[in-house]
């Protein structure tokens, strides 16, 4: 007999904390009527603007002359935004409320009591803490994290940008895939994205790959047997790494200047031309390579030494039985070990090089100049390309268009490639 399921299910839906105050659960009860009332007060006040904002975002611009306030595009969109997120809330609450109306009738009809409001609070407090206590997190993720994300997506379909497009003296108006085509198709800006992205592209591998293995490099010299005072070398060699980043990149700029840097000083000590470290497009793609593997190699170094810490002696000793040499130790046994457990690392670091943004603004702020590129320069990556558009040009719609392609870059790569490692699909295996 399903007389009470049916009862508190139809009583739910009709209003929240019927339902349990039907199953006797009156405190539970009293307080989802209390959150239903606080949504019906918001949604009443919000809901209406809130939809129509986001379709229309706006339809008066601001007129001191004729002091007219009018509507700020922008603002428009973010309060919408937060309204929808909250309804969002609350239809996941009012499903909450009708599930646990729902089997707290199933278990009234198996014969159990059911819970009062301490025994309820108990029951979450054993059972249910870990849900409850990141409950407030995700809160805190969906409305710092991905509702900016939503808000720059959506920016990037709309015509957002200077000098016609910025609020409050000027609306901001739907424009649909309008952006993406003029950055794929008109000449300037595709000349700029498809630039950019391959350089953006060679950095983040070759910068990846010459830590990686610089890193690996040092590691093992430092971990051969005979080298002494291995404690002072990985203290030396960690010192790049120690000082901030923004201090070391700051020093290199000078030391690589072209006119008075200490570099192409002590080359002409020896009879050598200064190079043009900065100011020619291949000679500074160079540059922020060289001191990207100054900053980068300690951290590789310091992860691979700690693996290599954790490498059985009896695998080296049993590979010295079979008449291994060092290579082949070294091919059969300790590169193994390492990727098997830096594949992970070595993937993220890819990512975060797309994304290096220090490396790239403070050494070069993306310099020297290109002719025929729309804000850019020859070292920019898409990051900081994005960061000039936003900042120093109000390119918001092309810059939201560059941030979103920038995600799927590595959103795809990096799912990609993780999925393929071995250490994932050992682990997946296990579970």
């Amino acid at each position: 007999m399903q007389r009470h399921r049916s009862k508190a299910t139809i009583l739910s839906i009709l209003s929240m904390g019927l339902g349990q105050i039907y199953n006797r659960q009156f405190i539970k009860g009293i307080l989802f009527l209390l959150v239903e009332a606080w949504a019906v007060f918001y949604f009443s006040n919000n809901l209406g603007r809130a939809l129509w904002g986001i379709v229309t975002l706006g339809e008066t611009p601001r007129n001191i002359s004729k002091k007219i306030e009018g509507d700020h595009s922008i603002f428009l969109l973010v309060q919408s935004l937060i309204t929808l997120l909250f309804l969002v809330l609350f239809i996941i609450v009012y499903i909450m409320n009708i599930r646990d109306a729902y089997k707290t009738a199933q278990n009234r009809e198996n014969g159990k009591k059911p819970n009062n409001f301490k025994q309820s609070v108990r029951y979450v407090m054993d059972y249910k803490f870990a849900q409850s206590f990141l409950a407030l997190p995700t809160i805190g993720i969906l409305f710092f994290t991905i509702m900016p994300i939503l808000f720059m997506i959506m920016l990037a379909f709309t015509n957002y940008s200077a000098p016609n497009h910025i609020p409050p003296a000027k609306l901001v108006d739907w424009v649909g895939f309008q952006t993406f085509k003029d950055l794929l198709s008109l000449k300037t800006w595709s000349h700029t994205f498809f630039g950019v992205l391959t350089w953006t592209i060679i950095w983040a591998v070759l910068s990846t790959l010459t830590t990686y293995l610089g890193g690996l490099l040092v590691a093992l010299l430092i971990n051969q047997q005979g080298i002494k005072f291995k404690g002072l070398w990985r203290t030396i060699l960690v010192i790049p790494y120690a000082i901030p980043q923004l201090i070391s990149l700051l020093v290199m700029r000078n030391m690589f200047n072209g006119q008075f840097g200490p570099i192409n000083q002590y080359l002409g000590y020896f009879g050598l031309g200064g190079l043009p470290w900065l100011t020619d497009p291949f000679w500074a793609k160079v540059t922020v390579i060289i001191v990207n593997m100054w900053v980068g190699i300690p951290v590789s170094m310091i992860l691979i030494m700690g693996i290599l810490t954790t490498i059985p002696k009896d695998m080296y000793e049993a590979a010295e039985i079979d008449g291994a040499s060092g290579y082949q130790k070294f091919k059969i046994v300790t590169l193994p070990m390492i990727l098997f457990s830096t594949a992970p690392t070595l993937i993220m670091q890819f990512a975060g090089n797309i994304n290096n943004f220090n490396a790239i603004y403070l050494l070069t702020n993306g310099n020297p100049v290109v002719g025929d590129y729309q804000y850019a320069g020859a070292t920019d990556l898409l990051v900081t390309w994005l960061y000039k558009l936003t900042l120093d040009q109000n390119k918001y719609n092309m810059a939201s268009a560059v941030g979103i392609i920038i995600f799927l870059i590595i959103a795809s790569f990096s799912i990609y490639n993780y999925r393929r490692t071995k250490s994932f699909k050992e682990e997946d295996m296990i579970q």
